[in-house]
């Protein structure tokens, strides 16, 4: 399955919503927050967009002025396109992102029980700190979760 990743656009709000509706069971956004995130908050959303241009993956970076921890504030997969290597991809791609904005640190929280979601994080160098009780709103607990961004690598000079 060829893809791209991309920043989302206004345009994209419909197809994360259907996303958001294939990943979470729960606390998904609704259409309104998508457009929030995609227009007006200091946000970076990234998208991954198959082949025949369907969003199957997606993650949205929150920054706050003076800070330089960027919270990774959602991140899904398409049920369809998990097990090759697309969250990986979209987390580095975020992760990138991140550096891009000077951000140092990035900080997520993740359902205890997603333990497919942890272990990419544990992978990708996240370190679980913070044990958040009845965190969703379903009941479940939520790990906080971080990993400091070593700063882009600057090209040696002649």
């Amino acid at each position: 399955m060829l893809r791209t990743i991309r920043y989302g656009l206004p345009a994209d709000c419909d197809a994360l919503y259907e996303l958001e509706e294939r990943c979470f069971d729960s606390d998904r956004f609704s259409r309104r927050q998508l457009a929030h995130l995609l227009t007006r908050a200091n946000a970076a959303n990234l998208l991954a967009i198959a082949k025949d241009q369907r969003v199957i993956g997606y993650g949205t970076l929150l920054f706050r002025r003076n800070s330089t921890t960027a919270r990774l504030y959602s991140f899904c997969v398409d049920p369809a396109a998990r097990g090759i290597g697309l969250g990986r991809e979209l987390l580095q791609a975020l992760e990138n992102a991140a550096r891009e904005r000077g951000s140092q640190r990035m900080l997520l929280e993740v359902r205890a029980d997603n333990r497919v979601a942890m272990g990419l994080y544990r992978r990708m160098g996240f370190i679980a700190h913070r044990w958040l009780d009845d965190y969703y709103a379903d009941g479940c607990a939520a790990w906080q979760m971080d990993k400091r961004l070593e700063p882009p690598e600057t090209p040696a000079a002649d």
